[in-house]
């Protein structure tokens, strides 16, 4: 049984088509004085499209507005298609450490990449060191990072583990999250209150069911929430 664990909650507050209607330049986007890699006019453009499909006028008083917000919306909901999680896991610190390390209820927005309509909840992420530990923010980071592209669920909860394990080359990796879905609670079937939960288990935690018990004990445990 592995004891003398660390637990740690994080608190609560990470087409152009031809004679498509024009629209008024946004302000260039800059980020660390690059040219931004999102096209937000073309995503103006699109989103004009759309409000004409369903039957709206783009061209009226509420609406003017709106393409240029959908766009920075866009480049800051799918900031992480342009950066790279693992770097976050690159700047460890050698400690004789063996027992676990947990960081509750790490909150995320994410974009369901089958209706784009947003999904949000909390993270998990535990890690049994095997020499090398990671700042905490960094964890969080990582998720964040992660949650910021068009996703699903599982496949954010396997990447997530997989960066963990190996950047950090730990003993055992934890990820679980926990999420409520729009596409479920406002379309389709629309039933609020539903909670997805997905879970990732690498090495000892997925080898050894002692080892497994233990830290989803303290994940579920609500005196560390």
């Amino acid at each position: 049984m592995i004891k003398d664990t660390k637990t740690i909650s994080e608190p609560s507050h990470i087409g152009h088509q031809e004679g498509a209607a024009s629209v008024q330049p946004s302000q260039p986007n800059r980020s660390n004085g690059n040219q931004s890699p999102v096209d937000h006019q073309r995503i103006e453009r699109a989103v004009r499209e759309i409000l004409a499909a369903v039957g709206e006028d783009p061209d009226r008083e509420g609406l003017l507005e709106t393409p240029a917000r959908v766009a920075r919306m866009y480049a800051e909901v799918f900031s992480g298609l342009h950066k790279d999680p693992r770097i976050h896991l690159k700047r460890v610190f050698s400690e004789s450490y063996d027992e676990i390390v947990l960081l509750k209820d790490i909150e995320f927005q994410s974009m369901c990449e089958h209706h784009l309509l947003p999904f949000h909840g909390r993270a998990h992420v535990g890690y049994l060191p095997n020499g090398k530990v990671v700042g905490l923010s960094k964890m969080a980071r990582v998720v964040d990072e992660v949650a910021r592209r068009p996703q699903v669920q599982e496949r954010m909860t396997e990447t997530i583990a997989n960066m963990m394990e190996q950047e950090l080359g730990a003993r055992g990796v934890v990820v679980m999250v926990e999420a409520s879905h729009s596409c479920m609670t406002m379309r389709g079937i629309r039933k609020s209150g539903g909670m997805c939960i997905t879970s990732a288990m690498r090495g000892v935690f997925r080898e050894n069911l002692a080892s497994r018990a233990e830290i989803l004990g303290l994940i579920m445990n609500p005196k560390h929430g």
